[in-house]
């Protein structure tokens, strides 16, 4: 989105003001000199423009005496030019600085400038770049435009949260001609659209006190089939309150019986809702036994895919009492909503369920469209790091673009009941280990695998060493338990384990192929092992067992050493792990 077209007529702001007080005084001389005066003073005025930007843009002019951090971002500023462009920075400069100082130079922060609302890093240089020279830039394509190739980025989401962040910025800091400038732009959002997107429109008007817009926004909001329930989650008591008062003006009045039998049904709605916000699964079960209204009839699933924590959605999803292809009044699907909550681990658990990834809402949008066109170019195309959280926004994409393509087929995880004992301890070890390193490569992706596993996730979490005895079993060992019971416990974690496997192949196949060929290439004793004819098979799994066993005997020797020279318990079981997993290590390399 470009405004610096529509502001190309007054684009110097301060040239305006300095040409309107200029003298009083009747000019007596000739057509041409007024114009040539004119052209003059506004190219003096241009060339004073240009002078200033160097101190934005050019390193040699860094003159910066203070700094506003953005987005953990520093950006340098200069306060004579911002106090005296701005009547906020004014009063800010005046009464000194509380903050921290950093190089000295006071340091504060966006966030504590801007009550309400955020401005980003990009936005925000592009207003800094308007109190310094009186022109505004073109718009940052990365930040104003989102991933859906077929959208013309004239209303998503993109384009109108860099509106928002320049209005608030623009409010805050007392720039009243960028407030008249953006209120417009926010205006031609409202009639174009989708109702959800008005909704940070509306509050921006109402925290900034813009009386028209936030008229329009309410209209508008009161003639679309927004919920009540989702008005009273998002927008202040009076808002709500207008909003619902235009409705009803709107709507032809119901019969006394109807309107009792809809308040009751309403009121248990409303139960059930305030259960999953309290994250009281087992209140909710009572009330489902107690009243007629089912979880589809409260759009409950609905309702915790866009308000609740993601396990709060995984245990009502346990309930089974769900339709998962349910469609709220809106006609959206769960996971419709879900794609507007931007979360990867509802995504997966819905998905797991049987949600259906190509359902569209009724103007022709599936969950893919819907998280394109809330994603920014910047954070899709953000660099990815290794060990480090990778951008959720462009998860989400990632997991409904594949799920799109991906085929019917599905891994067999069934474990036969037939595996002996040291056959699935074998197993466990490579799988522990995989999920062990995927939550070190990949911590964002390998959490949402283990979080949908359908087990108990805190022993996913466990370390994949830590969570074995000195014999390569689990702890916790019961003496009284007899072998087929330990072979069992060991085949459920064996499953969780390879559900997590499977949810990283199915979701994240390139972090699945990086850890294939580390794992492969560092430790290839399981690929070893599994090969060539059943007898050749037995004979490695033999000699392995013997490999451990001498692992075992070294890592307890290593222990009593440790004990008899005087470590304390805590660091000699510290210092043995180590061995231990350096041993292991070595071991596969053989």
């Amino acid at each position: 989105m470009d405004y610096s077209n529509e502001a190309s007529s007054s684009s110097l702001s301060f040239v305006s003001s300095l040409l309107s007080n200029g003298s009083s005084k009747p000019n007596v001389s000739s057509s041409h000199g007024n114009e040539h005066g004119a052209s003059v003073e506004v190219l003096s005025l241009s060339k004073l423009s240009a002078s200033l930007e160097k101190l934005l843009i050019d390193a040699d002019y860094d003159y910066t005496d203070a700094e506003i951090l953005v987005e953990d971002i520093p950006v340098g500023i200069h306060r004579c030019v911002l106090a005296s462009r701005s009547p906020f920075f004014h009063e800010l400069f005046k009464k000194g600085n509380d903050g921290s100082v950093k190089e000295r130079k006071p340091r504060y922060l966006m966030t504590d400038l801007v009550p309400y609302g955020s401005v980003g890093y990009e936005a925000f240089n592009v207003f800094l770049h308007y109190l310094y020279t009186g022109r505004l830039k073109t718009a940052p394509p990365e930040v104003t435009t989102c991933v859906d190739e077929t959208c013309i980025h004239d209303t998503c989401r993109p384009a109108i949260n860099y509106a928002l962040e320049l209005m608030y910025a623009s409010a805050t800091f007392q720039m009243k001609e960028l407030v008249l400038l953006f209120q417009r732009h926010l205006l031609n959002f409202v009639e174009k659209a989708l109702v959800e997107d008005v909704i940070p429109i509306l509050m921006v008007a109402f925290n900034c006190q813009l009386d028209q817009l936030l008229s329009r926004c309410i209209q508008r909001v009161a003639r679309s089939d927004f919920d009540s329930i989702s008005l009273e989650k998002e927008l202040p008591f009076e808002v709500v309150t207008e909003i619902k008062s235009l409705k009803r003006q709107s709507q032809p009045e119901s019969t006394p019986n109807a309107m009792e039998v809809e308040h009751s049904k309403d009121k248990s709605i409303r139960k059930i809702h305030k259960a999953l916000d309290s994250d009281d699964v087992e209140l909710l079960k009572l009330l489902l036994n107690e009243s007629s209204v089912t979880l589809d009839d409260a759009c409950a699933l609905h309702y915790a895919c866009a308000y609740n924590d993601s396990k709060v959605v995984q245990e009502v999803l346990g309930l089974g009492l769900a339709n998962i292809l349910c469609r709220n009044p809106r006609g959206y699907t769960v996971l419709h909503v879900a794609a507007r909550r931007k979360d990867p681990t509802i995504l997966v658990a819905l998905l797991n369920k049987g949600a259906c990834a190509s359902d569209t809402t009724p103007d022709g949008q599936t969950a893919l469209a819907i998280c394109q066109r809330l994603t920014r170019q910047k954070d899709y195309h953000e660099k990815t790091v290794r060990c480090q959280e990778s951008n959720k926004d462009r998860l989400c994409v990632d997991v409904l673009e594949r799920e799109m393509r991906r085929n019917s087929t599905c891994v067999n995880l069934s474990v036969s009941s037939q595996l002996s004992a040291d056959d699935l301890n074998m197993r466990l070890d490579y799988l522990e280990d995989r999920v062990t390193f995927a939550r070190l490569l990949f911590p964002a992706e390998a959490r949402v695998a283990i979080e949908n596993a359908e087990a108990d996730s805190s022993l996913l979490y466990a370390n994949s060493l830590a969570s074995r005895g000195s014999n390569g079993n689990l702890k916790e060992v019961d003496l009284n338990e007899t072998p087929s019971v330990r072979t069992r416990k060991l085949q459920q974690r064996l499953h969780a384990l390879m559900k997590t496997v499977e949810n990283g192949r199915r979701f994240f196949p390139h972090c699945s192929e990086v850890l294939d060929k580390f794992l492969e290439d560092d430790m290839p004793d399981i690929f070893f092992l599994e090969k060539g004819s059943e007898e050749e098979q037995k004979m490695k799994k033999a000699r392995f067992m013997e490999l451990k066993d001498d692992v075992q005997k070294a890592f307890h020797k290593d222990m009593a050493e440790n004990n008899h020279t005087g470590f304390s318990s805590s660091v000699s079981s510290s210092s043995s792990s180590t061995r231990r997993e350096a041993l292991n290590r070595r071991v596969r390399k053989k």
